[in-house]
């Protein structure tokens, strides 16, 4: 519907320069959208003062030249208006509105699929946590941002693969190991003084006890200290990595692919790309330091890509990785950032901007910290872990629905509050309860219709006339902006406008549920409502589904 008034509004402004009243402008900037008050129509749209500025012409007066080169052949307008400064306001006539419901029958579980992506290959990065601990709840929320975008824009027809970036090299990895082979120690009865530097959590002690329980003492002795460390190391990674991505699925988050950060250093890939920068002036040297030339991309300072004793520094890695997406075939990359990387985007512009790529190729999605609450008291700190909360205990206390839900909930980039108390508790209070309620009633009207021997009707079954109730309209109109809002999702990247879609739908479902009946003595109209109500299931479900959330039948 949304883009039939973009169209009659492009065709319009054709018309109108045509004509000679108006030059012929860029309308890139033109925006349709719902109005906040349904008293100013189904659709307002700010072409009259987009022109303004070329036409040199009051938007106003703009914007009656473009009602009165309107046409409509389709029919579809009940009235227009202006208003304010020249927002033109668009009411669609109720029986258009009701004929999308025919659209939504036969598209579908497909209702709501776009095509704005073309096939493009887009790689998501996220999570990446070090494989030195277990995932927290901070990583939980990317976790579910980074799955959700993903799906979203499969839906939009996009080729999209996700990845999670093994930090599998550096100091902290070496850190893994010696915490391991203290505790091994410890366990097997030595005295050891425990550096604060080390891994404190019990998981190091849980991997120490199951190492030597398979082994024994073979590491016990102190010959050959580094060699033991490095062994542990990947031995130690290797099971937190898998705990992980158990953890993960659970979570219903699969990824496609694992990179190794240290695949980056084979064949001496890091300084290769380095040396290509410095010969393109990008990089340079103080005699000591190698450093990136990010202030030419606007970054505050030069950073630094490789320390005074040789070491690369995490940023010369992920310009490689950037690099190497690049390399795979990747047109577009999202990487989903906790939001303590903020500083640390314009350097990575300027990474891939340097190696000759559009700045505009990579988006970054940052993500905000998690308030753990229980009955709005905050939750503290996890004895299991000696550290933080971990999605894990998460997971077990209110499942995998509910975390998924309330993580998006919010804006990735504010700040949540996610009761403990509240993701259980099945009552309206509860966002996810309250959208799968929705869906489970539904489900029963139509089991209890069946019941019955009514049967469900198709579109051709019924009178679209008979649904005339305020709250049948506004969600028969919620139902056809379906797919608009997953474009806009899609294109801005936010999953959160879904989870608000969910909760206004089923707010008004469940308000029209309380005031009528589905299945009455009225055969028309039972037909008529069955159908509507089976509408809305099908939207239900879709938008269920792209959350990575069940949609049940009963509860």
């Amino acid at each position: 519907m949304k883009n039939k008034i973009i169209n009659l509004l492009e065709e319009s402004v054709k018309k109108s320069a045509e004509k000679g009243i108006i030059s012929e402008s860029d309308l890139s900037r033109l925006e349709v959208a719902v109005p906040a008050n349904p008293a100013h129509g189904d659709y307002a749209a700010n072409a009259a003062m987009i022109l303004a500025s070329t036409a040199k012409q009051n938007p106003r007066k703009i914007a009656e030249t473009l009602l009165a080169n309107l046409t409509d052949e389709e029919n579809i307008l009940q009235k227009t208006e202006i208003a304010g400064p020249g927002f033109i306001n668009f009411f669609i006539k109720d029986n258009i509105w009701k004929n999308e419901l025919k659209i939504i029958e036969e598209k579908n579980e497909k209702f709501g699929k776009l095509y704005i992506g073309n096939g493009k290959k887009v790689q998501i990065e996220f999570v990446s946590a070090n494989p030195t601990g277990p995932l927290h709840i901070g990583h939980a929320r990317g976790a579910v941002v980074g799955d959700v975008i993903a799906n979203m824009m499969k839906t939009a027809g996009y080729d999209v693969t996700k990845e999670y970036y093994i930090n599998d090299a550096g100091n902290q990895m070496s850190n893994l190991g010696k915490s391991v082979l203290l505790r091994l120690r410890e366990l097997a009865g030595e005295k050891i003084d425990f550096p604060q530097t080390c891994y404190q959590g019990e998981y190091i002690k849980d991997i120490a006890a199951q190492i030597l329980k398979n082994e024994q003492n073979k590491y016990l002795a102190r010959d050959n200290e580094d060699k033991k460390i490095s062994y542990l190391t990947d031995i130690a990674g290797r099971i937190i990595l898998e705990d992980i991505k158990g953890n993960l699925k659970d979570f219903g988050v699969i990824f496609d692919d694992y990179f190794s950060e240290s695949k980056l250093y084979e064949n001496d890939g890091v300084s290769k790309i380095l040396e290509v920068l410095k010969k393109s002036g990008f990089v340079y040297s103080d005699g000591q330091t190698l450093w990136f030339k990010t202030t030419e991309f606007g970054d505050e300072k030069d950073r630094v890509v490789v320390r005074k004793n040789g070491e690369p520094t995490y940023f010369a890695a992920d310009i490689a990785y950037h690099q190497n997406k690049f390399s795979r075939g990747f047109e577009y990359i999202v990487d989903v950032w906790g939001a303590d990387h903020h500083g640390y985007i314009p350097r990575m512009y300027a990474g891939i901007m340097a190696l000759g790529h559009s700045k505009d190729k990579l988006k970054i999605i940052l993500v905000q910290l998690v308030n753990l609450l229980r009955a709005g008291e905050p939750v503290a700190m996890s004895t299991r872990s000696g550290e933080f909360v971990t999605l894990r205990e998460v997971l077990d206390e209110v499942g995998k629905d509910a975390a998924r839900y309330n993580f998006l909930m919010r804006r990735s980039d504010s700040h949540l509050d996610f009761d403990l108390e509240v993701a259980k508790r099945q009552s309206n209070e509860n966002p996810v309860y309250y959208v799968q309620y929705a869906h489970a009633r539904i489900c029963s009207i139509i089991k209890m219709a069946a019941e019955r021997n009514i049967k469900l009707p198709s579109y051709l079954d019924i009178d679209p006339a008979l649904l005339k109730e305020p709250e049948e309209l506004a969600l028969i109109k919620m139902m056809s902006r379906y797919p608009e809002m997953i474009e806009g999702a899609v294109r801005s990247l936010e999953p959160h406008r879904i989870t608000f879609y969910l909760n206004e739908m089923a707010g008004i479902f469940h308000s029209y549920y309380n005031k009528n009946k589905v299945i009455s003595d009225d055969n028309n109209l039972t037909a008529a409502r069955l159908f509507f109500v089976k509408t809305i299931l099908v939207i239900l479900r879709n938008a269920l589904m792209i959350l990575g959330v069940s949609a049940p039948e009963k509860m």
